[in-house]
């Protein structure tokens, strides 16, 4: 059996049982074969030569678990959830998709769609570029609220549509001059912004918001002269709705702090 044969194999065998997505802890301790899920991201898992053609694809499982996700969230989605789906058991989703862990990073593989559309190089330069990547990217952590805890910050297999928006966002950065590294660097800034705006909007609930302001305007009456900046800024309006776009004011000051960098390179 080939090695990416062998490893999904492997991957198999560590998840006979799961119960709502979640493995035993015996299986929990067992390190995941990354070899397997690169095979899956990049469609390149080894496909049965013999007996009936498979119902299913490793895609369609993604994108009905999405679907699942976008609906009513992350930890609704389990193995047997998705399987129902489908009208089928459990246990025939291992043939395509060893276990929810792999699953989740088939999930955000499916939703970050086909990349990014970018401007043409010459339409506003690199800064209107990545404004594009920006703003596209947002609107997808928006679309799937769920993305957060998907793709934390961790070292994580990347499928090639995830590659292809790390690659856009680099490409749109070529103008600046600004060598590898520090286009990565920028890089990071973005998408922490836009995880940031993400966990802001994921975080807000009208109602409850209003109450806790409520309740903190007056502990801070009782005790303002602890806190005097803090009292002095919400005094100015410091937290008052002004308008303004927090992704938008965030990416301004990250390319203006780019500019900077390219202005004191030259």
């Amino acid at each position: 059996m080939p090695v990416k044969g062998r490893a999904l194999q492997r991957s198999r065998e560590r998840v006979v049982v799961e119960r709502d997505g979640v493995r035993s802890k015996g299986q929990q301790d067992e390190t995941r074969d990354p070899r397997a899920v690169l095979a899956l991201l990049w469609g390149e898992q080894e496909q049965p030569t013999r007996g009936p053609k498979p119902k299913l694809t490793p895609r369609r499982i993604a994108a009905a678990a999405a679907e699942l996700a976008d609906r009513e969230g992350l930890d609704a989605v389990s193995m047997s959830k998705v399987a129902g789906g489908f009208g089928v058991s459990a246990m025939a989703l291992y043939r395509y998709v060893p276990g929810k862990t792999e699953l989740v990073e088939l999930m955000v593989e499916e939703v970050m769609g086909e990349g990014p559309e970018m401007p043409d190089g010459a339409d506003g330069g690199w800064r209107a570029a990545v404004c594009a990547w920006t703003r596209q990217c947002a609107d997808v952590y928006a679309a799937h609220p769920w993305l957060l805890t998907a793709t934390a910050l961790r070292r994580r297999a990347l499928g090639p549509r995830q590659l292809r928006w790390l690659d856009a966002a680099l490409a749109a950065l070529e103008p600046t001059g600004l060598d590898g590294a520090q286009r990565h660097r920028v890089f990071l800034l973005l998408i922490g912004l836009v995880r940031n705006v993400a966990q802001q909007q994921a975080d807000h609930e009208e109602e409850q918001s209003a109450e806790w302001d409520r309740l903190a305007a007056g502990l801070l009456a009782r005790h303002a002269e602890r806190f005097p900046a803090l009292t002095k800024a919400i005094a100015d309006g410091a937290f008052q709705p002004d308008g303004i776009d927090p992704l938008e004011f965030g990416l301004e000051r990250i390319l203006d702090g780019v500019e900077a960098v390219i202005s004191g390179r030259e």
